[in-house]
């Protein structure tokens, strides 16, 4: 394969001026890959598909993923909220939300065809450690049944790390036992929840690795509390390693940059620092890799 692309995760806006100015981004920094990030079913029309492809092609971007998130509940802030209170909204894990959620997530599969997308990724929630917990078997069903419909749209599902050990992730996608599973390597997630880190677990799940989400973080120093996000290489991810061993596994996928933070100088910033970065470690590695 040729030398992987470096890409921006950006989300859909209903405004397309606004939509326009985040493709435009992309070019701004030298790029021409991203992830593409959708919270509401009313944008995923053939609409918005139209136009995203218009703009896919007026800016020369391939759409590497399509983030699928869901419609903000009523009740409860499925969001970035208080660290309590996610175990209870955030993914199609907690009972609450399920039904709807797998409704959308099968929507946003629908809607990922449209624009031409074979990944879909989500986070799941707070999987259950222990392989006997009802919660848990019941979601190996119900991720049976996703992936039936995602197969039959040419996709893969790929869970987002961080919220589940390694290991937890990786029994997940045995005992759901789809050809059609992957994982999107978020670099910090795992720092930020307490729960490993992203050199590690590559040699957990790593054969499994569709995308990343190239981000970077410090471990938590209070239980009640994620830890803290910081530039790209400036934490504890070790980007230059997790990008040697992503080679060592043959990867084929995007390294798409994620900053959790307003748009700004300080934004732009990072992440021309991220794009040296990635760009400086990926040129070490002849990607080239022989069938």
């Amino acid at each position: 394969m040729a030398t992987p692309k470096i890409g921006l995760f950006i989300g859909m806006h209903p405004n397309r001026q606004i939509l326009e100015e985040k493709f435009q981004r992309i070019n701004k920094f030298g790029l021409h890959s991203c992830q593409l990030m959708s919270w509401s079913v009313a944008e995923r029309t053939q609409e918005s598909a139209d136009f995203v492809l218009e703009l896919c092609d007026k800016y020369d971007v391939s759409l590497s993923n399509v983030w699928a998130g869901w419609t903000p509940s009523p009740m409860l802030n499925p969001g970035h909220g208080k660290y309590e209170d996610i175990f209870e909204t955030w993914g199609i894990i907690p009972m609450a939300f399920r039904s709807r959620r797998y409704d959308e997530l099968v929507q946003a599969s629908h809607w990922a065809k449209k624009i031409g997308v074979t990944d879909i990724a989500t986070h799941c929630g707070f999987i259950p450690p222990n392989p006997n917990d009802p919660t848990y078997t019941s979601f190996i069903t119900l991720l049976k049944f996703l992936l039936v419909t995602i197969k039959a749209n040419g996709q893969s599902f790929n869970f987002e790390t961080g919220q589940e050990t390694p290991m937890t992730l990786l029994r997940t996608i045995e005992d759901a036992g789809g050809e059609n599973l992957g994982v999107n390597l978020d670099t910090a997630n795992l720092i930020l929840y307490g729960n490993g880190n992203p050199v590690d677990a590559l040699d957990v799940f790593g054969k499994y690795v569709r995308g990343t989400h190239c981000k970077d973080g410090l471990f938590p120093t209070s239980g009640r509390k994620l830890g803290k996000e910081v530039p790209l290489g400036e934490g504890k991810a070790n980007i230059p390693e997790v990008v040697r061993k992503l080679h060592e596994l043959k990867y084929q996928g995007a390294f798409t940059i994620e900053r959790e933070i307003p748009k700004g100088e300080q934004l732009d910033n990072d992440i021309r620092k991220a794009v040296d970065l990635l760009e400086n470690e990926i040129a070490k590695y002849n990607w080239d890799f022989e069938e």
